[in-house]
C-alpha cells in the first residue's frame, strides 16, 4: 500500500503527517523554539561522575545536565565485545574532563538528555561508524543474498584508510555502488568538520545538529511504499527539492507543493486525528474500545468489548474485539509514538489457538513500524509484554503538559471532600489565632455546598469555635483551591 506524507510548515512549527488510504498512521511535531536534541553531537565536560551507579553527569549547555551510563561509553563496549570485564567509569571520566559525546535520547520530564560515546552519523544509504569497523546490515532488509551482496560492495568502496564502519540502512536496498559512495564520501567529510570543530571550541559546545524534521523525513521514512510528498510552503519545497537533488535524487519527482483552498491537514482530518490521539480512549469500529495510559514507568493499555455483541457466542466476541484491537494498537503506538515498556491486557481468551492468532496479529500489524521493538508472548497473567525503542517525546510529552488542577493525577478531590478539609483548617486555626471573623475564599462549587448541604455542620462549625464565618467566591480559583482569610 502506498503512503503519502504530508508536511505542513509554519514559522513557528513543522508537522508532517504519514496517511495510508485516507488514515493518519504517524504523526511528527518539531516546534522551532523546542527541536529535539536526539543525534546531535556535543563537546561536553564532565561535572560529577557517580561511581555507585556507574554513571556520570555532563554538561553540554541544555538546561539539565546530561547523563552517561558506563554501559554507553566507547571503551566498556570494546571491552565487552571482547568478554573482558568492562573498566570502572571512575577510571574512564573525572570531573572537568572535555568529552564528545552523542544524544541517544532526549529529555523527558524530570530527567536529562542520554548521552553516549558511540558516534554514530546518519545519511541516506549508511549510518557511519568513526570508531568501530563494524559493517552492518538493516534487519529489515531480510534476503540473505542482498546481505551479503550489499556487505561486499560496501567494504570494496571504503577507503582503504578508512578505520571507521557502516551500517546499512533499509534505504540503500537497490542503491548503486554510486549511490553508496557518495553516501561514503559525505559522511566522512561531515565527521572531518565536526572533529575539527572539537579540536577549536571550548566545552560546551554543539559540534553536529541533525536535519530538520522535513529533511529527516526525506532521509529516513521516504521507502519504495511512498507515494506523493505534499508540502505546503513554497519556500521549504523549493529547499526540500535542493536537499533531496543531492542527497536523494530518486525522492525529487515525488515532492509537490501543495496550494488548494483548504489547509493541507483538513484533506486527511489529520488535526481530529490529533485530538483523537490524545484522548485516553480508542473507538473500535466494532463497538470495543481500547483504555490507554501513559506513565513515566510504562504504557498500559486495555481492551474492552464495549457494547459489541456480534460473535456467535461469548468467545468469539472476545477474540474478534481482541483481533481488531491489535491492529489498532500497533497503529496506535506509532501514532502517538509512545515508547519504553508496554503492557497490553487483552481480553481474556482461554483458547490457546485464539492466543496464538491475536499475538500474530499483533506482530503482523506491528511490522509496518519504523521503530525496533520486541514483543514477549502472553504471561500467566495473560499479559502481553512488549518495548519500542524510545528516543523522541511522545506526542502527547510534546503537545500537553501536567493539568494545573489534578497536577497529572487524573483525578480531583470532590467539592464535598475540599469542603470538610476547610472546615478542619479554620479548626486548627481557631486553636492558633484569635480573629474577629473567618472567611472562605472557595470555588463556586464549594460555595454552593456550603449555602446548602454543609450549611448546617458551616453554623455548627461558627458556634463552637465563637467567630462568624462568611463565604465569598473566587471565580478563578479550581475546585481544589481555597483561602481562608483572618479579619
Amino acid at each position: 500500500m502506498t503512503e503519502d506524507i504530508l508536511i505542513n510548515v509554519t514559522p513557528f512549527e513543522t508537522r508532517v503527517a504519514i496517511v495510508e488510504q485516507g488514515a493518519v498512521q504517524e504523526l511528527h511535531v518539531e516546534r522551532s523554539i523546542q527541536r529535539g536534541h536526539v543525534g546531535n553531537l556535543y563537546l561536553g565536560k564532565v561535572v560529577r561522575v557517580l561511581p555507585g551507579m556507574q554513571s556520570a553527569f555532563v554538561d553540554i549547555g541544555l538546561e539539565r545536565a546530561a547523563f552517561i551510563h558506563v554501559a554507553d561509553l566507547r571503551q566498556n563496549r570494546s571491552e565487552r565485545a571482547a568478554g573482558i570485564p568492562h573498566t570502572p567509569i571512575e577510571k574512564l571520566l573525572f570531573e572537568g574532563q572535555p568529552l564528545m559525546v552523542q544524544v541517544i535520547k532526549d529529555p523527558l520530564g524530570t530527567k536529562g538528555a542520554r548521552l553516549s560515546t558511540q558516534i554514530s552519523i546518519a545519511g541516506r544509504m549508511l549510518v557511519y561508524l568513526p570508531h568501530d569497523p563494524h559493517i552492518g546490515i538493516s534487519q529489515k532488509i531480510e534476503s540473505e543474498e542482498d546481505r551479503i551482496s550489499l556487505r561486499e560492495r560496501v567494504l570494496q568502496l571504503r577507503p582503504a584508510e578508512e578505520n571507521g564502519g557502516f551500517i546499512v540502512r533499509t534505504q540503500a536496498e537497490g542503491a548503486t555502488d554510486d549511490e553508496l559512495a557518495a553516501d561514503i564520501s559525505y559522511l566522512r567529510i561531515l565527521w572531518g568538520s565536526i572533529q575539527g570543530k572539537a579540536k577549536t571550541q571550548p566545552a560546551p559546545a554543539l559540534l553536529h545538529s541533525d536535519l530538520t524534521l522535513a529533511q529527516r523525513v526525506l532521509r529516513d521514512m521516504v521507502g519504495p511504499e511512498t507515494g506523493t510528498i505534499f508540502v505546503d510552503s513554497r519556500s521549504t519545497t523549493r529547499k526540500l527539492e535542493e536537499w533531496a537533488g543531492t542527497y536523494t535524487p530518486s525522492v525529487v519527482d515525488r515532492i509537490k507543493h501543495y496550494s488548494g483552498e483548504r489547509p493541507l491537514f483538513d484533506t486527511a482530518n489529520v488535526d481530529e486525528e490529533i485530538a483523537r490521539a490524545l484522548s485516553r480512549r480508542v473507538e473500535l469500529k466494532s463497538g470495543g474500545y481500547l483504555i490507554i495510559d501513559q506513565t513515566e514507568a510504562l504504557t498500559t493499555v486495555d481492551v474492552n468489548t464495549g457494547g459489541y455483541v456480534g460473535g456467535r457466542n461469548f468467545d468469539d466476541t472476545i477474540f474478534k474485539t481482541n483481533l481488531e484491537a491489535a491492529v489498532a494498537l500497533a497503529r496506535q503506538l506509532r501514532l502517538r509514538n509512545l515508547g519504553g515498556i508496554i503492557i497490553l491486557d487483552f481480553i481474556d481468551m482461554d483458547d490457546a489457538e485464539h492466543r496464538e492468532a491475536v499475538l500474530g496479529e499483533l506482530n503482523k500489524a506491528l511490522r509496518k513500524d519504523r521503530t525496533r521493538m520486541t514483543v514477549s508472548g502472553f504471561s500467566q497473567l495473560g499479559l502481553v509484554e512488549m518495548t519500542r525503542k524510545r528516543t523522541r517525546d511522545s506526542l502527547a510529552h510534546q503537545l500537553c503538559e501536567v493539568c494545573p488542577t489534578c497536577n497529572s493525577r487524573g483525578v480531583v478531590k470532590t467539592a464535598r471532600t475540599v469542603c470538610y478539609e476547610i472546615l478542619r483548617e479554620i479548626l486548627r486555626e481557631s486553636r492558633q489565632f484569635n480573629p474577629k471573623e473567618f472567611r472562605i475564599l472557595a470555588s463556586q462549587d464549594v460555595i454552593d455546598l456550603f449555602l446548602e448541604e454543609e450549611s448546617a455542620h458551616l453554623a455548627m462549625l461558627g458556634d463552637f469555635v465563637g467567630k462568624p464565618i462568611s463565604l465569598e467566591l473566587e471565580g478563578s480559583y479550581s475546585q481544589e483551591q481555597y483561602d481562608i482569610v483572618l479579619i
